[in-house]
Order: structure tokens, then sequence, then C-alpha cells
């Protein structure tokens, strides 16, 4: 969702009096809150994974009154076509996947040589088909919107505090342990720079609570769990307020990327040509074994040594010598 304000700010550079609506799962709504461009969000209330043709079909008959002249379909999937054609809209616009001839008028064919980025592939659906190959090279970045207050309420309720400057740890990776870097090397990172007098917020999900606290524990001190005890918004004001984040290659990463927090990204299983970090103030933490990238969920010899062998003293140095 983060990488998709790419397309937006593209859209409002290239049609500056455009309404934008987004049709996104109910959770990422708050976030597309924080995106000027977007002028609503609009919920669809279909499970991951579920055909849902009668939410789908009331849902575009809905829209249908709206008026849209043009809709982009993001996703490669015949099920994420359907509302866009249920609610009648006469350029509809995508890849092409899943025989969408019809559902898409305007389809387009990947160039994925060319368009190596998962957000440049975004981007050139703001271009006519004749340059949707070819966009710039440099996206727009994505710039959310940070809300001050709300970072100071979440400050005093979670017993925070800005004495020291902060850190930010976001050490999970929903896709698998192949995107993870080691709990151990953020302990022994957390350790080294709680030592240099900064202090440590771990940021992630209820999933991710307890390995948060397993890395508080091996820090010993100035370190805080904050995962499960925010909402993905709040996590966008209070990484806000970090100075570095060190992170996984995951949804957060691009969130702190979307603050201009300098950001320090451990890559595993994935490459920084894929889903690089939007910002200008990045760090990349890659070995480019011969066996990267897979964009396996596991390592297939066991090992995991794109992860292993990057030592914390990277990050650690890249911060010191970054403040």
């Amino acid at each position: 969702m983060v990488m998709a304000q790419s397309l937006f700010i593209a859209l409002r550079q290239r049609y500056p009096a455009c309404d934008i609506d987004v049709v996104a799962p109910q959770w990422s709504l708050p976030l597309l809150e924080r995106m000027p461009e977007v002028r609503r969000g609009i919920a669809l209330s279909v499970g991951h994974g579920e055909l849902g043709m009668q939410k789908r079909l009331k849902l575009g008959r809905e829209l249908a009154v709206s008026g849209y002249t043009h809709a982009i379909v993001m996703p490669r999937s015949w099920k994420s076509a359907l509302i866009p054609f249920f609610a009648r809209v006469p350029v509809r616009t995508g890849y092409k996947g899943e025989l969408r001839y019809g559902l898409i008028n305007d389809i387009r064919e990947l160039d994925k040589a060319g368009l190596k980025q998962v957000a440049q592939r975004y981007v050139a659906h703001a271009y006519p088909a004749d340059l949707a190959n070819a966009p710039p090279a440099e996206v727009p970045y994505p710039a959310l919107s940070v809300d001050r207050a709300n970072a100071v309420k979440l400050i005093s309720g979670l017993h925070l505090n800005l004495r020291k400057p902060i850190v930010g740890f976001m050490p999970g990776a929903e896709y698998g342990p192949a995107k993870q870097w080691p709990k151990d090397n953020f302990v022994q990172l957390g350790k080294s720079l709680v030592e240099r007098q900064y202090q440590i917020w771990i940021f992630g999900s209820e999933k991710e609570r307890a390995l948060g606290e397993s890395i508080v524990e091996g820090i010993g001190g100035d370190a805080f769990n904050l995962c499960g005890k925010t909402r993905l918004v709040d996590v966008v004001d209070l990484v806000a307020c970090a100075e570095h984040v060190v992170s996984n290659d995951s949804g957060l990463m691009h969130i702190a990327s979307a603050v201009d927090v300098k950001v320090n990204v451990i890559y595993g299983s994935s490459t920084p040509e894929y889903t690089p970090p939007l910002t200008h103030s990045a760090s990349i933490f890659y070995q480019r074994l011969a066996c990267s990238p897979c964009f396996a969920r596991t390592c297939r010899y066991g090992h995991y040594n794109c992860l292993r062998k990057i030592s914390p003293e990277g990050p650690l140095q890249s911060i010191t010598n970054r403040s």
C-alpha cells in the first residue's frame, strides 16, 4: 500500500485535477488517509483468498453511480478486475494476467526486465500504453503525513520518552524466516546502541510480540517492545520520532522510508532491486550470494547465510556515522 502511493503521486503530477479513490481492504484505510493525493478510501469487505462475487457485484453497482472515467487494477488476479467491470468504468487499465480480457480493456504487457521494481510497475499505470514500459527511472517517493499530536499522545500513553535518540527495530517478516535477520543480531546491535546512549523502540504486530519481548530482554535496558500495542497508523507517527530504523525487507520498512527516517535494510531471500526502500536516506545490507535472490519463504539449504553473514557491525557503523 505504501509503494502504491508512488502511483497516486504520479497521477496527480500528470493529471493535477484528477480525483483518486482507492478500493482496498478495511485495515489499510487509515493509511490511505495519510496520503494527500487520495480523496477517499473505499473498504473492500472480502477476506484474503475469498472470491466474494456477490460482495464485489454489490460494491461495483454502488460505485457505478459515481461516474468514474478510469480504473487502474493493480493486482494481476481475475477477481480484482471485477469491481471496475461491474461499476461500468469506461477505461480499465491493468497488466495481462489470469485471462482478464474484457474485464480489463486497456491491457498492458508487463516488461519485467525494463521495470524491475514493484513501484516502477505501479507508476507505469499512470502513463499511456505506448509509454508504460518507459516511465521515469526514479519513481516518486511515498510521503505519508505524520500526526505529531497523536505521537505526543502515544508517547505519554505508552510511557515512552524522547530524552535519548531513538532507533526503531522492525524484526518481523510476515513472508517467512528467509527474510528475517536473526534475533541475536538485533540483540547484539541493540546492546551496542544502548551503550552509545541510544534507546530502542521495537515495532511489529501482535504476532511479533514475543519476538520483541525476547529482544528487549536480551538488550537489558533502554529498549521498549511496542509490538501489538499500536494501530498501523500509530506506527507511522511513532516511527517518525526515530532517527534511524533497522528493518528486514517488510511493510514497516516502507512506512519508515515514507516518513523520511534513515533506514538500514536487511535483505535475505529478496533483493533491493525489486523492493528497494523508496528514500534517499537508506543503507542496504545484502550479501548477493550465488543462491540469492531466491524469493523463498524458507532457505532450501537450511543455512540462511544470506542473513547470518550480515554482521551487526554494518548497521552499527551506518547509524553512528550518520547521526
